[in-house]
């Protein structure tokens, strides 16, 4: 028996170049084991793998897409981190979210808990204007992590990292 089946399926989607034809008359067949990777595309035509069916070894092709949503979050909040310490003039050489989180045990999966731990690297960074970066990411900014807080309780701490020190 197949976990899954599909046959004859063709999607299309509209883009700024036009209509895109994903994928045309295709048929497949996922039986236990295998692995399902799916390809997503975004709108500004940048394409990854999703990967959903763990396989024997316990591997996938790509993130989940639950794994996406939290990179996105990571990534967005990150983003208004440096942008908000750049244009305060800091001297911002890396920015590392490192995230833990927590789901619900039943379906739907939401998120309930979602940390973020900035790692942010630079010379002479002022821990103040670090700390009220991360505050306005998270309050004002980031619209990944503003949204996520609708099902999660989303927290955050940061650490500074002076490499005119070392």
């Amino acid at each position: 028996m197949s976990l899954l089946d599909v046959s004859g399926l063709t999607a299309a989607f509209g883009t700024e170049r036009g209509e895109v034809t994903a994928v045309e008359d295709i048929s497949l067949s996922v039986q236990p084991g295998e692995i399902l990777g799916v390809v997503g595309e975004s709108g500004s035509g940048h394409k990854l793998v999703l990967g959903t069916t763990h396989g024997e070894d316990g591997k996938t092709p790509g993130p989940s897409p639950m794994e996406l949503l939290l990179i996105g979050t990571g990534g967005c909040s990150a983003i208004d981190v440096v942008h908000i310490l750049e244009k305060g003039r800091e001297q911002v050489e890396d920015c590392v979210v490192e995230l833990d989180s927590d789901r619900a045990p039943t379906d739907p999966k939401v998120f309930t808990r979602i940390h973020m731990h900035f790692i942010v690297k630079g010379k002479g960074l002022s821990r103040d204007k670090v700390q009220r970066a991360v505050q306005l990411s998270a309050e004002k900014y980031c619209s990944a992590s503003i949204m996520m807080g609708k099902t999660a309780t989303v927290t955050h701490d940061f650490e500074v990292v002076d490499t005119a020190a070392g």
